[in-house]
Order: C-alpha cells, then sequence, then structure tokens
C-alpha cells in the first residue's frame, strides 16, 4: 500500500512508532495525494523531517502551513501498481492485519414471532458485508444467528397464548396463516410458551429460507435460546454467578450487580414469585455470552436493533464479569424509515423486508442500506432505488463494470494485453490508478472502525474515475501499444470493481 511505504519512510526519518504515524489523503488534490501532520505532533521542523523522506514513490514533497508535510506521488510508481493488481487478481486488498484472529460476527437474530421487517435488513446487510470485511482482512469468521426463542420467553409465551385464542397480539395475515396451519397440533397444547414455541419454530424455517436464498446471507451457525436452557447452560451460569456473589434478592427477585462493572445499575435475572418467578431474557443473554466466550472467540461483534440500545452496558459489565479478555464490540443498528414509494402492501402491517427486496431488487436494497453509517437513522428512498438510470448509485457503479466488459468483449486476448503501462501518463489514468490502489487502505480502516459506509463511498468515486477516464482516453485506438496499456488499466479496474461490490454482496453485471 502507498500509504503503508510512506509511514515505514516517515518512521525511519523519526524514529515514531507506526501506529502513532497519521496519514491521510487531503479532499483538495492541490495538497498532494496524502499528507501528514508529524511534524506537528513531534513539534519538529517540517522541512527537516521532509528532506529526509526522499524516495522513488514520490513526484515531490513539499511542507506547507502550519507544519503539513505533502506527497504527490510519482507517474512511474503509479504505473507499477496496475501491474500489482493484475497479477493479484481477486487478492488484491487481502491483508494479514486481522493475523487469522478467531472472530464472531452476530447479526441479524430477529424477533422469531414474525417475518423480517425493513429494520432487520440493515443489521443484515450490513453484518454481512463487515464480515466479508474482515474476512479480506485476515480474520477467521464466523457468522453467527441467535434465535430468542426460549419458551420461557415472554414473546414466546404471549405469541402462544395468542395461537390458543387467549392473547392480544396483532395477528396479521402471515401469523393467521401459520396458526391456521398448526391448528390440529396448537388445540393439543395448553401451555403459551409450549404453543409459541412451536409456532416460532416454523416462522424461523421461513426466515433462515428467506435469509439464504433471497438475502443470499450464509451463517455459519445458529444458536437458539431454548436450546440453552435445555443443555443447562442458563442453570449453570445463573449458579456461578450465585456461588461469586454477583447476585442477590431484594423485593423478591434476583439482581446482577452490572454496576459494580461499570453499568448504569442493577438488573433483574430472576423475577419475583408475584411476577411469576422466571428468568428474564438478560439471564440467558448472559448464559449466551458465556457460551461464546467459551468457544474460544477472541473478537465478539454483537449487531443489534435500536430497541437493544439499553442492553449494552449490562454485557459489557457481564464481560469484565466473566473476565473476558477478547474484544466485545456491540453495534447498534439504528431506525430505518421509507422515504417514498409505490409498492403495494397491506395498511396496518409492519413493512416486511420481503416486500422492499421484491420492490428494488436485492442488489440496490444492499447497497441503499450501506451507505449510510450504522449508528444514524436513515430514511430509504425506495423510489431512487427502483431507478434504472445513472441517478441511481448502484446502477452507476454496476454500469461502469459493464462499460468495461463490453470494451473487454471486442479484444480477442485482453488478459495478455498487460503491456507498456509507462504510456500511462494522462491525468484520468494516473487518477483512475490512485482510486484503485486506494482498496487495500479502504479495506484496513473499515476493518480497524466499523465504518462500512466507507465501501459504497469508495465504490462511487472508483466509478467516477472511470467514467471520468472512459470520457477522456479512448482505449482501443491506432496506437497499438497505447491501448495494450489501457486495457491493462481497465482489467485493474474491473479487479477492483468487482472485488468492491463482491464485499457489499452486489453483484457485478456483464451486461444491463
Amino acid at each position: 500500500m502507498a500509504r503503508e511505504e510512506i509511514i515505514k519512510l516517515i518512521q525511519k526519518a523519526t524514529g515514531e512508532k507506526p501506529e502513532k504515524i497519521k496519514v491521510e489523503q487531503p479532499e483538495d488534490v492541490s495538497h498532494g495525494d496524502y499528507s501528514t501532520n508529524i511534524a506537528l505532533q513531534l513539534k519538529k521542523d517540517p522541512t527537516e523531517i521532509a528532506r529526509k523522506l526522499k524516495s522513488g514513490i514520490f513526484e515531490k514533497v513539499e511542507v506547507a502551513e502550519p507544519g503539513f508535510i505533502n506527497f504527490f506521488l510519482s507517474k512511474e510508481f503509479l504505473q507499477k501498481q496496475v501491474e500489482g493488481i493484475l497479477k493479484q487478481g481477486e487478492k488484491f486488498g487481502q491483508l494479514k492485519i486481522g493475523k487469522n484472529k478467531k472472530t464472531q460476527v452476530e447479526f441479524i437474530s430477529a424477533n422469531p414471532t414474525g417475518p423480517l421487517h425493513i429494520g432487520n435488513g440493515r443489521g443484515a446487510f450490513f453484518g454481512d458485508t463487515l464480515a466479508n470485511i474482515l474476512e479480506k482482512a485476515g480474520y477467521k469468521i464466523t457468522r453467527e444467528y441467535y434465535i430468542n426463542d426460549a419458551k420461557a420467553n415472554t414473546q414466546i409465551k404471549t405469541l402462544g397464548q395468542t395461537a390458543l385464542g387467549r392473547g392480544t397480539t396483532y395477528l396479521n395475515s402471515y401469523l393467521q396463516e401459520k396458526i391456521l396451519n398448526l391448528k390440529s397440533k396448537i388445540l393439543n397444547l395448553r401451555d403459551g410458551g409450549e404453543a409459541g414455541y412451536l409456532l416460532a419454530q416454523e416462522i424461523q424455517k421461513d426466515t433462515k429460507d428467506f435469509i439464504e436464498n433471497k438475502l443470499k446471507i450464509k451463517f455459519n451457525s445458529r444458536v437458539s435460546e431454548e436450546d440453552l436452557y435445555k443443555k443447562n447452560k442458563v442453570d449453570k451460569i445463573y449458579n456461578w454467578l450465585k456461588s461469586k456473589n454477583f447476585v442477590y434478592q431484594k423485593e423478591g427477585a434476583w439482581w446482577i450487580k452490572t454496576a459494580q462493572f461499570g453499568d448504569t445499575q442493577d438488573w433483574v435475572i430472576i423475577r419475583s414469585q408475584a411476577e411469576g418467578g422466571e428468568p428474564t431474557y438478560l439471564l440467558s443473554d448472559i448464559a449466551y455470552h458465556k457460551d461464546k466466550f467459551d468457544r474460544g472467540f477472541k473478537k465478539i461483534i454483537d449487531i443489534w436493533g435500536a430497541d437493544h440500545q439499553g442492553h449494552v452496558g449490562k454485557i459489557k459489565a457481564v464481560a469484565k464479569m466473566l473476565n473476558y479478555k477478547g474484544d466485545l464490540d456491540i453495534l447498534i443498528s439504528q431506525v430505518v424509515r421509507l422515504k417514498k414509494g409505490k409498492i403495494s402492501k397491506r395498511k396496518g402491517e409492519v413493512v416486511a423486508l420481503e416486500w422492499l427486496i421484491d420492490g428494488v431488487g436485492l442488489d440496490a436494497a444492499r447497497f441503499f442500506y450501506l451507505m449510510k453509517s450504522l449508528d444514524t437513522q436513515m430514511e430509504f428512498d425506495v423510489e431512487l432505488a427502483k431507478e434504472k438510470s445513472e441517478k441511481s448509485p448502484v446502477y452507476y457503479i454496476q454500469y461502469a463494470h459493464t462499460r468495461i466488459c463490453g470494451i473487454l468483449r471486442k479484444v480477442k486476448h485482453p488478459t495478455s494485453n498487460i503491456k507498456h503501462l509507462t504510456l500511462l501518463n494522462h491525468p484520468s489514468e494516473l487518477g483512475l490508478i490512485k482510486q484503485l490502489i486506494r482498496f487495500p487502505e479502504i479495506i484496513e480502516d473499515t476493518a480497524k472502525d466499523y465504518q462500512v459506509q466507507r465501501i459504497p463511498q469508495y465504490a462511487i468515486d472508483l466509478a467516477t474515475s472511470f467514467h471520468q477516464f472512459y470520457r477522456d482516453c479512448r482505449v482501443i485506438s491506432d496506437d497499438e501499444n497505447l491501448s495494450r496499456a489501457r486495457l491493462g488499466l481497465i482489467l485493474a479496474t474491473q479487479t477492483v470493481l468487482k472485488n468492491t461490490l463482491h464485499l457489499m454482496g452486489v453483484s457485478a453485471p456483464e451486461k444491463m
């Protein structure tokens, strides 16, 4: 990576540790391709540092007020990068920063009492994309889906009571159909938990099929809350907490001492007898996280819906209580609203994710969900997502790929035309190469801070650079050597563009 090489040069010139050296891409291109504030940070003369940073990768190094050092990459360096991309192919951007660390990404984990809704879609596509990025960065990833289906679970009981004709849960057409299909089995049950569990199992079959076949997301494992109870993992963790004096009784209920470990307060894990005397959701979730820790994950990422915001502090405290030494990151997916749309739906029902996918297509749905930071509320623009023109960012990017495929179809052996790269001197050619070499840096940054919206933005920037190149530079011309060089460049662009789309789970069509 260019940035990595610059950091090494700065380290050699200053003696500073690499992790403390900040190298960024300036928004204003007149300030260089990369810039550092290391002189300000170390309170040293930037001119003296710049003098030590001579290298063949730079066309020039300049100092700017109040002490920035700006780097301009040389044409020779950029030209060589094209060959490097072509040699690496799909492996371009593959990093080793994850060091094969055993990492779990738990996402979706939706309410098991109904189909996925548009809010679930955000966590679904974010989690899948983040897992792809972390794999690219060198982590060993397990994708996991957790099902809150315990018979003791309040929502399962409520669903069961409704199925038995004694509840108040709103029954949409989907649930009505499911209850009708299971009527003969449900009539033999008296317990709401049993009836709710039976119904939830059937719903989860549909959900699993929808996730795998329509959302194209494959989970490595699925964990059932009810199984945690059956395997006595909930009882075991409760007894362990009691043995360590981490719980106490108050007002007839049992409370866990999460405040002692950094949370805002303590919480009930066993309700009082007046409230039924049953475990709360928190206790089974503690058992689930103990199970994660026991499986040896060194990095755990939980992606939850907005309604679980208040649960973060509890589980963070529990991790300390259980002496977990790995990294536990809990990300909250904020609310999704529809901006506008003309796809019909039944009045009064939750907006189903399947409804949205059917209306705008999987590629557009994935891309639009990923465009906004997970921790901000978003409006999903249905009409824009349905656009089949350059107004839609996903169409604009895919069109860049199809344009490349169209050019390559005109050439008999495009893969053999990787020659004469020193002829790539046009500003639009060099600008495109600068975008291409950003890809590994985008992977590295996103693997570190989880700002997945960086990926679709990069795809837009790359497509823009390619379209600019296409307007300014004729790929196939009478100049055979220049044609070969430009074919090499668009082959490299195709590789990076396809890799970027693949990370997001978006297709790279050859024709549109």
